[in-house]
């Protein structure tokens, strides 16, 4: 990997007084921003288990939102909720121009039923739905306004920072926080360049938007008596039929190129183990590196439909099964150019701190942007996770200075003219 003065040399985009990151770290304000994070892990720490204790899951981001925005106000910034339930702050006030943003989602696929789930351990990890994913994210857009506020940064910068904590991540919340900031709301015409805050690890580098789509799959049919009406067309075993029919010979996928995975990820219906349900839903999740594939993948559960409702409806005695295929999201796809400035910073800081991140795709608010040619690319915030989505979940604040760190200054890299184009 080249060094960062050579990565910042070959940038189109010469910044004035910066020779190297090394440079910039011991840039005065800079520096006391990086020397914050150090000296004020446990606030950090403190704060992270403080929104984790506030119950976010998709669509019902509003409580947590609203501590945001009372906590981005209390650390200097000018902060508001957006038509979409977006927390919106500025750390050096309202900016009609261009700016960089700096995004972390609110929402979590789990939510705590009680504060005391979430909890830290004496070996120093933390526990708890969402703690990881995203509760290290957005501890990080915190961390980054409070640095800001106790060493200001911004005098030597073009471009404004904006932090943004988004709505509709996860699930089927289809990203729709982030569409609506870069589609519709009166910021997208300023939204230069996005570094998307989604989890703990540094060792990633997502630059390449993984295409989705999901569907919701509804069998139907008369319903019954388990004894009486034997024979009825039955919703649950036709929906069975149409699962394996889609499964089977796609087990391998994974293995080919383009990479693609599906996943049933929820199957309801039924009354009573002694009644024909009268319905029965399933919920299938499609990713691919190439959008094509998933095309393919859906012309192909529609044939296992058809299939499983012809073999049902030929042995039933009495009533029909008929199915329904709606679609309940879509990710698009995208990439950033290989010689994207934004690619670069991040890299020229990489390489300063000695960070060995891999190249990677994956489905994240990033998607949003990356499809619509804007750069954008989605790292984690520091410190290790794991056990995401699951109620297992747990964080370890080891190492969340350093991410920290890095953040600040591939944001500062932006914010002092690289427009992040390529």
């Amino acid at each position: 990997m080249p060094g960062a003065l050579n990565l910042l040399k070959n940038s189109k985009t010469v910044l004035p007084g910066v020779k190297s990151v090394a440079d910039l770290a011991q840039q005065c304000g800079v520096r006391e921003c990086l020397q914050w994070f150090t000296r004020e892990k446990q606030w950090i720490n403190e704060r992270h288990l403080e929104l984790c204790r506030i119950p976010a899951p998709t669509f019902r981001e509003q409580e947590r939102a609203g501590w945001f925005v009372e906590r981005f106000r209390a650390l200097g910034c000018d902060a508001s909720l957006d038509r979409a339930g977006n927390v919106i702050a500025w750390p050096g006030g309202e900016s009609a121009g261009p700016c960089v943003a700096l995004t972390a989602h609110l929402d979590t696929v789990l939510a705590p039923r009680l504060p005391e789930e979430i909890h830290a351990k004496p070996d120093g990890r933390f526990y708890g739905p969402g703690i990881s994913d995203n509760g290290a994210g957005l501890a990080a857009l915190l961390a980054i306004a409070a640095a800001i506020q106790a060493s200001p940064l911004m005098e030597d910068c073009n471009l404004p920072l904006l932090l943004i904590a988004n709505v509709g991540e996860e699930g089927e919340g289809n990203l729709s926080g982030m569409r609506y900031l870069c589609r519709h709301s009166p910021l997208a015409s300023k939204l230069q360049s996005f570094i998307v805050l989604d989890g703990p690890n540094t060792d990633h580098i997502t630059v390449q938007a993984l295409a989705s789509r999901r569907y919701e799959i509804t069998v139907s049919g008369p319903g019954g008596h388990s004894w009486t009406d034997f024979g009825t067309a039955n919703p649950i075993h036709t929906l069975s039929r149409l699962i394996a029919n889609f499964a089977d010979g796609r087990s391998n996928g994974i293995l080919g190129s383009p990479r693609t995975t599906f996943n049933f990820g929820t199957v309801e219906g039924g009354l009573s183990i002694n009644s024909i349900p009268t319905s029965a839903q399933a919920k299938l999740d499609i990713r691919s590196e190439s959008p094509q594939k998933i095309d393919e993948y859906v012309a192909d559960l529609t044939l296992a439909a058809e299939r499983a409702l012809e073999v049902e409806n030929a042995g039933a005695s009495s009533g029909r099964a008929a199915a329904k295929i709606r679609e309940i999201g879509s990710r698009p796809g995208g990439q950033l150019p290989d010689d994207a400035e934004i690619l670069a910073w991040l890299r020229a800081v990489d390489a300063h701190f000695g960070i060995r991140a891999v190249i990677d795709c994956a489905s994240t608010d990033a998607n949003i942007p990356l499809s619509l040619g804007l750069p954008a690319v989605s790292i984690g915030a520091g410190g290790q996770g794991g056990g995401a989505h699951t109620p297992s979940e747990w964080f370890h604040p080891e190492g969340r200075d350093a991410g920290l760190r890095r953040i600040l200054l591939a944001l500062n890299l932006l914010m002092r003219g690289a427009s992040g184009a390529p």
